[in-house]
Parts: structure tokens; C-alpha cells; sequence
């Protein structure tokens, strides 16, 4: 009991001893631990988590640009008003054509009816009358103004008949087989304007 008090007292009075005591068990532990932490990191485990590299974040799915779907419906609304206004275009160039060429159609039409009475009035006055050369200058005067404006005559004796050009007004016997189906007199002739049908001759027909 006494020995025992006497230990006491000495911890008491240095306790550094006790100190160091602790230092050296605390070394003699850490050997120990590095030693398992060693044989940890030999396992497979170990080795397989080390080597695995982190998987890459998903990339996020890219945003609409609200500009660019601006711009997009902008384009297409410009190519369609450019599409639209070609077609206008187009379309009403044809029409100033046309109307610069058969602008005068219905003068036209009225005008063939006075041709018509100078061509009777001149197979109705004789060869020596002195006011059929009148007749005929005035005549011969109104043609030419009219091909001038794209109104010409067209031939149809002697022509195959064409249902589409000839209005028939009458059917005859053929003189001869090669005169079948052919035009071989004409009651009222016929016009073009720029190559357009102005007006249907009227014609004979040989079957």
C-alpha cells in the first residue's frame, strides 16, 4: 500500500513520464494502421475504383436560339412574297403583250364587214370602169393597214378542210377524187390576227 502512494506521488510530481509513455504506445499504433492501409489498397476493389475514371456529366440538351427561329420564318416569309411577286410579274407582263397585240380585236371584227363591201363593190363594177380603180386603191389602201396591225387574210381554196379553222356552209360531189375533203369555194373569207383566228371563213366543201 505504502509502494503504491509512492507511485502516485511520483506521477503527481512528473508528469511528463506519463506523457512520453503515451507518445511511444501512439508510435507503435501507427506502424499498425499504415500497414493495413496498405493491404487495403492492394485488393481488387481498391485497384477497380482507382482505375475507373468518373463518368462524364450528360451534356444538356441545346436551348432554341429564339433569334434564329426568328430569322428563319423571316426567310421563308420573303421567299414566298418573292415567289408570289414573280408570279405577278410574269403574269401581267403577258397580259401588256397580249394587249398591245390583240388590244384592237374588236376594231378589227368591226372593220372586215366594210372590207367585205369593197370586195362585192369590185367583183360588181367592170373591168374599164373608170371608178373601179378608185375603188380598188382605196381597197388595196385599207388592206395594207390592216397588216400593218397583224389583221392578214387567210387562204383556204384549194386547202384540206380543217374544222378547227373552216366553218362549212355547204357539202358539193368532188369534181375529181383528189379534190375530197377540200375547200373548193369560199363564201366569206377569213382572218388572222397575229396568228390568232380573228374571224372563220365560210367555205364549200368537196365530198
Amino acid at each position: 500500500m505504502k509502494l503504491r502512494k509512492n507511485m502516485d506521488k511520483n506521477k503527481k510530481e512528473n508528469p511528463e513520464v506519463e506523457n512520453t509513455a503515451c507518445t511511444e504506445e501512439e508510435v507503435q499504433q501507427q506502424p499498425a494502421a499504415e500497414s493495413q492501409e496498405a493491404a487495403n489498397a492492394d485488393t481488387p476493389e481498391a485497384a477497380e475504383s482507382a482505375e475507373t475514371p468518373d463518368e462524364p456529366a450528360a451534356n444538356p440538351a441545346p436551348e432554341a436560339d429564339p433569334l434564329a427561329e426568328q430569322l428563319a420564318a423571316m426567310q421563308e416569309k420573303y421567299l414566298r412574297t418573292y415567289a408570289e411577286y414573280e408570279n405577278y410579274r410574269k403574269r401581267t407582263s403577258a397580259q401588256m403583250v397580249d394587249l398591245q397585240l390583240n388590244g384592237h380585236k374588236d376594231m378589227a371584227k368591226a372593220i372586215l364587214p366594210v372590207v367585205d363591201d369593197m370586195e362585192r363593190a369590185l367583183a360588181a363594177l367592170a373591168e374599164d370602169d373608170k371608178s373601179r380603180e378608185g375603188v380598188k386603191l382605196i381597197y388595196d389602201k385599207l388592206i395594207s393597214i390592216l397588216q400593218q396591225k397583224g389583221i392578214k387574210q387567210m387562204k383556204t381554196i384549194g386547202e384540206a378542210f380543217d374544222s378547227e379553222l373552216h366553218e362549212a356552209v355547204t357539202q358539193i360531189p368532188a369534181p375529181a377524187p383528189a379534190q375530197k375533203n377540200h375547200i373548193i369555194d369560199e363564201v366569206l373569207k377569213g382572218y388572222y390576227l397575229n396568228d390568232k383566228i380573228l374571224r372563220h371563213p365560210k367555205v364549200v366543201v368537196a365530198v
